[in-house]
């Protein structure tokens, strides 16, 4: 736990501001998940009120996330997604009436542990002050909606996982554009390279909220722990390959983060998994008999008598 102990006040406070962010985007996550079993479809959706609120609420993570990425590197911030995941499956269960299954709590604590070795090779107490390129931006822009517009198009084809096809493609647009907003937020000057970014930051935020509530359709967990997973992996990939972000201690860092982000991942699998529903009781005889309804005694008319 070395890494975390040498972690100096910036960094703490970007991991503080990425566990509000992640709480604000749980709730959103929760109210949407409601809002579309409520209403199917995109358009039903963006005239309820309770659709609105998690818009808010995801403006509200995203402000935060954005000025944690101030204050930390990306490959540091963007894993606390996962917390997004590990507050929203009890929220939801808590939401609909129902218990968190024991599958669920030990994916909660699997995912609680992986995260917690990625943080203690990836926190190196510094902040990151690279920043993407102007061809760098456009590049990641292009590559992304390239594998979205992919993504979309098996989802619309009436795939039995079109539901993970938007969370994936959720997953990809949000993290591009945690990506761009982390080149804001480190070179904050006047020019049109920020201005790109700015625009494009913009647009991968709202297309990543859009297909979010598309992914809902099919339910809270399986979706939001594609998104939550895709996320952080899209983003660490381009903060390794693009702005030198890496590992402490070396090769025993690079295991101790494969290791870390495979239990995250096995936690997030068992956290995805659907509540087992309780079998109903078996009705007693007095239920049965009442299942068949008596006869209503007729009234014989005078007519009828004579009949």
């Amino acid at each position: 736990m070395e890494g975390l102990a040498t972690m100096n006040s910036p960094v703490l406070l970007a991991l503080a501001l990425s566990l509000v962010s992640a709480l604000c985007y749980a709730t959103a996550a929760v109210v949407q998940e409601r809002t579309a079993a409520g209403t199917p479809g995109l358009r039903g959706a963006l005239v309820r009120p309770s659709w609105w609120w998690a818009v808010l609420l995801n403006a509200a993570g995203a402000l935060l996330h954005v000025v944690a990425l101030r204050y930390g590197p990306l490959s540091l911030v963007q894993p606390l997604g996962v917390l997004t995941l590990v507050v929203a499956v009890p929220l939801g269960s808590l939401v609909a009436r129902r218990r968190t299954s024991g599958t669920q709590w030990r994916g909660m604590a699997l995912t609680l542990a992986g995260l917690t070795a990625l943080l203690t090779v990836t926190a190196s107490g510094g902040t990151s002050d690279s920043a993407l390129g102007t061809n760098e931006v456009l590049l990641v822009a292009l590559a992304a909606a390239a594998v979205v517009a992919v993504l979309v198009s098996i989802a619309a084809g009436r795939s039995p996982r079109a539901g993970l096809a938007y969370a994936t493609a959720s997953g990809i647009a949000s993290a591009v554009g945690s990506t761009l907003a982390q080149k804001l937020a480190v070179d904050p000057t006047l020019s049109w390279s920020a201005a790109t970014a700015a625009v494009l930051t913009v647009a991968f935020a709202a297309g990543g909220l859009l297909l979010a509530q598309k992914a809902y359709g099919s339910g809270l967990g399986g979706p939001l722990a594609t998104l939550t997973l895709v996320n952080p992996v899209t983003a660490a990939a381009i903060g390794v390959t693009l702005l030198g972000e890496g590992f402490q201690y070396g090769g025993t860092g690079a295991a101790l983060a494969i290791a870390g982000a495979l239990a995250a991942s096995r936690g997030v699998v068992l956290l995805s998994a659907p509540q087992r529903q309780e079998p109903a009781p078996e009705p007693g005889p007095e239920a049965r008999v009442s299942r068949f309804p008596r006869p209503t005694p007729r009234i014989l008319t005078g007519a009828s008598r004579a009949a």
